[in-house]
């Protein structure tokens, strides 16, 4: 019996050896090669309905006529000609029959279900109208000699298509089909074409082509994958045809002219942000970080590399000391700078205010490399320089605080701000938000006023009627005013008060009532009005209300000013700690403790607090250095006068609060300075006022310094000229103050090398 079993496996053998050299495909082959048993009509019969026969040399399968019930039939590496036997298979789904001699295209009648064909690396050259193939959702046609994309038009369930290494030099044929994956690699493409109408297309190979722009693609919303390899891409901008594909992935770039260019793959990066992949090659979050720091950087980053490169070019000069704006934690140089969009008004309100309080403020004149517009004077409006000198003062650290808008350059000198503070002022300017940005990285702590547009029309029609600017850059202009808002709701605090930019006048009203409630000039007129009525209680004042200060005038959750002793000012104050400043530096630490100090000596008659010195008429000052030994000082208008003009000092409404102080209210002091605890005036030596307790007092001198104490630098108006000042006592004065704030001591504010 086993011998009669090797007979028969033997002749089996070669039965199956003489059938592949004739190239014929026997009924043994096929039973040795079928799988997937299977029932049919009734349930009751079975069929195997898997046929595979790959690098069997067949030429004739003509045998599988009587297969009718083969589902999937896989002939690849073969030398078949002829497919009529496909005709005879009603339920075929899969079809492949790749690697042989077919030039026939689809040389069968149609089963109904077919599904999936495989046709690549075969002799086809022409293409037939599939309509009658409803079902068919994938063609491979790879490595044939296909000019042309036909006969596909009604193949309404086709995803997959790929004609990968034909001769096709168009895309044509291709509308309405509900392609997702299409490949035309290697072909001989010049133009994106054709491709408007796939909707659903979602991964596209052209690598190997001759393209040379992307346009064409703008359209395809749902692409998330683009080969291009080995194409002629040569500029970088050709990516913003892409740019708004937002679901896209992957790109694939490479062999192509554009690798070539300088910062190439991070301005493809930067152009495509929801890139996860570039030429094969994972895309990172320091790539993407990079980009756009590299050619769209926010605003804080400018600002941060300008304050670097500001600080570096001014630590390598030879060092000059500011007094009259050296920053200080108690004292910090008053600023005022009004920001807005361009042509806002911002620069004559600037003036305007100037001219109103010419006893508090004067005009910070900032340096641009642009040409003056018609009406603007040179140095009085801008210093205006080439590029060259700009970059020259960049370079020898002149500047605070450099931006850059419209094409030109603009730039604040610590020398602007200093011969302002020399003359005793405050210093108003105006700036893009790039330059707010900017100034907020230096020492100096303004108070920022947004002047915004709210009426669009209206401005637009200011900015036409000025003859100034072209249409783009109108255009431009409008485009910021969201920047501004945007800046202003999603950084709260960033500005200390907005105001409606639309009337001029209306905007000055606004802004001269916010300076004027900076100044506190209202309460000192309030206040002079109230000493006038014996019993004091003049209408709106009661005698245990104090005075507003300005940050809570600025600050929309402001309240009445608090007794420091009271419980209710602990507690307010302790939550603003925890909720913005929840860990403070030990200096800061310090400086809270200093200051808290000063509050409890001046609300029991030490001292004047430190915001109360801040700005000191000068006049005042030198009379007080000037009077004779044992005169007292007049306690009405000097106290009035620092009253007035502390409130600038306070720092802006986010550092004021992080720091726990307000500017304290005089008021609170009394009518006159009283003597320590223990000590009467008679005890005092000859030659000692009270001012000189309190220029004396070591809470005023800065830490760690053994000079005499220095007083916060700027008083609040003009210097009086020396004719009118009282004539000089031989006693020399030791207030403090008379560096910044007296004539006698004026080398005090001028510069001097280190």
């Amino acid at each position: 019996m086993e011998v009669k079993q090797i007979t028969l496996h033997q002749r089996s053998l070669e039965i199956k050896q003489h059938s592949k050299k004739d190239g014929v495909l026997t009924a043994e082959m096929v039973s040795s090669c079928v799988s997937n048993l299977g029932r049919f009509n009734t349930g009751l019969q079975h069929s195997y309905h898997h046929l595979s026969l790959p690098r069997q040399n067949l030429s004739d399968i003509s045998i599988l006529c009587n297969y009718i019930y083969l589902q999937k039939l896989e002939l690849p590496h073969n030398k078949i000609k002829d497919l009529s036997c496909v005709s005879h298979m009603p339920y075929l789904v899969i079809l492949d029959i790749s690697h042989n001699e077919i030039s026939n295209f689809f040389g069968f009648q149609p089963p109904k279900n077919l599904k999936e064909v495989n046709f690549s690396h075969n002799r086809l050259t022409k293409l037939k109208d599939l309509s009658a193939y409803s079902s068919l959702t994938k063609l491979d046609l790879d490595y044939n000699c296909l000019s042309e994309i036909f006969g596909l038009e009604q193949c309404c369930q086709l995803t997959h298509l790929s004609l990968a290494h034909n001769k096709i030099s168009r895309i044509s044929g291709l509308e309405a089909l509900p392609l997702t994956h299409l490949c035309l690699r290697g072909n001989q493409l010049e133009r994106i074409e054709g491709l408007e109408s796939l909707k659903s297309l979602q991964v596209l190979d052209l690598s190997m082509n001759c393209i040379t722009s992307l346009s064409g693609l703008q359209n395809l919303h749902l692409l998330g994958s683009i080969n291009l390899e080995k194409n002629l891409i040569s500029e970088i901008q050709e990516c913003k045809h892409i740019h708004d594909l937002f679901l896209l992935r992957e790109l694939n770039l490479q062999g192509n002219p554009v690798q070539e260019q300088p910062g190439y793959r991070l301005a493809v990066v930067f152009l495509l942000q929801h890139l996860t992949v570039l030429d094969q090659m994972k895309v990172t979050v320091e790539e993407k970080v990079s980009s756009v720091n590299k050619y769209d950087p926010p605003l804080d980053v400018v600002a941060a590399r300008d304050h670097m490169i500001h600080l570096v070019y001014q630590l390598m000069q030879p060092q000059v000391l500011y007094d009259s704006t050296l920053p200080s934690a108690d004292s910090p140089y008053p600023m005022l700078v009004l920001t807005g969009p361009q042509g806002c008004g911002k620069r004559e309100l600037a003036h305007r205010l100037c001219q109103e309080f010419s006893e508090y403020f004067a005009y910070g004149t900032c340096h641009t490399t642009r040409r003056p517009y018609f009406g603007e004077e040179n140095g009085i409006d801008y210093h205006f320089v080439s590029e060259e000198d700009f970059q020259n003062m960049i370079h020898m650290g002149k500047f605070i605080q450099t931006m850059q808008h419209g094409g030109h350059r603009y730039g604040l000198t610590r020398d602007a701000v200093e011969d302002v503070a020399r003359e005793g002022l405050a210093c108003c300017v105006h700036m893009e938000l790039e330059g707010v940005f900017s100034l907020k990285k230096s020492c100096f702590e303004p108070r920022y006023i947004l002047l915004i547009p709210t009426k669009v029309e209206k401005y637009m029609d200011q900015l036409k009627s000025r003859d100034l600017y072209t249409q783009a850059q109108i255009d431009t202009a409008v485009s910021r005013i969201e920047l501004y808002a945007n800046t202003n709701r999603q950084r709260p605090g960033f500005f200390d008060n907005v105001i409606p930019s639309d009337d001029c006048e209306e905007a000055f009203q606004s802004l001269k009532q916010i300076v004027k409630e900076y100044l506190l000039l209202e309460e000192q007129d309030d206040g002079e009005n109230n000493r006038a009525s014996p019993d004091n209680t003049s209408v709106g004042h009661e005698p245990e209300e104090k005075l507003l200060s300005p940050l809570s005038r600025s600050t929309p959750h402001s309240a009445m000013a608090l007794d420091p002793s009271h419980l209710s000012y602990r507690n307010y104050f302790t939550k603003i700690q925890a909720e913005l400043s929840p860990q403070k530096s030990p200096a800061e630490l310090a400086s809270i403790a200093r200051r808290e100090q000063l509050v409890r000596e001046a609300i029991v008659g030490k001292s004047p607090g430190v915001y109360s010195q801040l700005f000191k008429s000068s006049a005042q000052t030198a009379q007080v250095q000037n009077q004779e030994p044992g005169t007292r000082v007049s306690e009405d208008s000097s106290w009035d006068e620092s009253r007035a003009s502390s409130a600038l000092s306070v720092p802006s409404s986010a550092g004021a609060l992080s720091n726990l102080v307000e500017p304290l209210d005089i008021s609170v002091l009394g009518q006159a300075l009283e003597t320590p605890k223990g000590q009467t005036t008679e005890d005092l030596p000859p030659g000692t006022d009270q001012m000189d307790l309190v220029a004396s007092s070591p809470s005023d001198r800065r830490p760690g310094s053994n000079a005499l104490p220095i007083l916060p630098p700027i008083p609040t108006g003009r210097k009086t000229p020396a004719a009118s000042s009282p004539a000089p006592s031989p006693r020399p004065s030791p207030n403090p103050a008379g560096g910044q704030g007296s004539v006698q001591t004026k080398m005090a504010s001028t510069e001097s090398e280190i």
